[in-house]
């Protein structure tokens, strides 16, 4: 079964980037190829890929373990991170007062500033950009 858990942006995940969040790649974490003929695709970091295949009409489970995948590479300051919403969420830290559902997407209280958005984690990515931008990493 696809991840259908909302992603940010790639816009927003630069900006993020750009604002100073650091990446700590962990299992689990999505990101993104630009710039490679894979900008549609989100891809996660994994111990393990599985895929499904048919061999003469039987349907086969494969796992191929990340030995692999040794030879096939990427520097990660070439890959977009796209942080989940609870990480953004934890990012935040202190400073996250309050997350919103509106009719046309969410409003996150950080900081005391309002920030909208589509999607939850767009509204928690702003937030995040506008902490970021004023102070690094530090929480208000």
């Amino acid at each position: 079964m696809r991840d259908t858990t909302p992603v940010i942006s790639i816009d927003l995940a630069r900006r993020l980037a750009d604002a100073g969040l650091l990446w700590e790649p962990e299992v689990g974490d999505r990101f993104m190829i630009p710039n490679r003929d894979l900008d549609d695709e989100v891809f996660s970091v994994s111990d393990m890929t599985i895929q499904v295949d048919s061999i003469k009409g039987v349907r086969q489970i494969f796992f191929n373990g990340a030995v692999e995948w040794a030879l096939d590479s990427i520097e990660q300051g070439h890959v977009v991170w796209l942080p989940s919403e609870a990480q953004l969420r934890s990012a935040l830290g202190r400073r996250f007062e309050s997350l919103e559902r509106l009719d046309t997407g969410f409003r996150c209280i950080s900081g005391g500033v309002s920030f909208e958005a589509t999607s939850a984690p767009d509204a928690y990515g702003v937030a995040l950009v506008h902490h970021l931008e004023l102070g690094g990493d530090r929480e208000s």
